[in-house]
């Protein structure tokens, strides 16, 4: 089943972009509802791309970028309060928001969460994560949640950070660097998005990792040896990392959060059982290979 009409809420955001992407060279006509607008292109797409200025903690905005729409998908994420934008006002109310108001429209809808939600995480943002994949599922049974892990791709924040790591005289560890992790890249991710709504999938928890699983410090040394550098791997204790952390809040756009160095403590790998990529006939990527390409 191929919607020609679908409301992607995060439009412009790092996932958003690759989704709004591919729907439109599938022939969907996408509207990129987001709060910050911006002009979005899809050259030589089938599909058109209409953008839409919209404040999903706004109930009036949020009816308005699902007007005509046959699905939605929310891929909206916050991940340092600011500015008057909480965890709890993005990740819990304005999800059930455009949950209840694409039940109330009779739309199929896509909720992007997250490995690793948990309602006791020391962590407020994976608290609220979990909070709001809950209340979603509670308002809209049907709605389809997707956990994806870490997103790795071009430009993106995680294979950044280790790059950049890669060029200090000495490379401080999370922990020993025991934590596993399995980083998907963002279009494959946004490819089983799209089949999930081109199939009519319905009332299904996904989770989302990619080919293979690697502790931190397995990734670390992959970036090094690409780099031909072999600097001293230091270990870290997690409860340093968290003072670093509070440290830097104070500062407008921190380079690590509180938030960050606890999802690190735990590892962030798919769960035994789960719905996967293999069942939608994905074969993701491995982060391995994107860090050692030449850039």
């Amino acid at each position: 089943m191929t919607h020609q009409r679908v409301t992607v809420f995060g439009g412009t955001g790092f996932l958003g972009r690759r989704l709004v992407e591919r729907l439109a060279r599938a022939g969907s006509d996408v509207i990129v509802a987001a709060r910050h607008a911006g002009e979005v292109a899809v050259p030589d797409a089938p599909g058109t791309v209409t953008v839409r200025r919209t404040d999903v903690r706004n109930g009036d905005d949020v009816a308005a970028a699902l007007a005509g729409a046959d699905a939605a998908v929310n891929a909206v994420s916050l991940y340092v309060e600011r500015g008057g934008l909480s965890f709890e006002a993005i990740h819990v109310d304005a999800a059930v928001r455009i949950a209840r108001q694409a039940a109330d429209a009779g739309l199929r809808l896509v909720h992007i969460s997250g490995i690793g939600v948990d309602t006791r995480s020391d962590s407020a943002y994976v608290r609220a994560r979990a909070r709001g994949e809950r209340a979603v599922r509670e308002a809209f049974p049907d709605a389809v949640v997707v956990r994806p892990s870490v997103l790795f791709g071009p430009d993106d924040a995680f294979a950044g950070s280790l790059r950049m790591l890669a060029r200090l005289p000495l490379v401080p560890l999370f922990g020993r660097g025991d934590t596993r992790l399995q980083p998907v890249h963002v279009d494959d991710v946004a490819e089983a998005v799209a089949r999930l709504l081109e199939r009519g999938i319905t009332g299904a928890i996904f989770e989302l990792g990619g080919r293979g699983v690697h502790r931190y410090r397995e990734l670390v040394e992959a970036v090094l040896d690409a780099a031909g550098r072999h600097p001293p791997l230091v270990p870290v204790p997690f409860a340093l990392w968290r003072a670093l952390s509070a440290l830097l809040a104070v500062l407008p756009s921190p380079p690590l959060t509180r938030d960050q160095v606890i999802l690190l403590e735990t590892d962030n790998i798919v769960g035994e059982g789960a719905n996967t990529f293999a069942t939608l006939g994905i074969e993701p990527q491995d982060l391995l290979r994107f860090l050692t390409q030449r850039r």
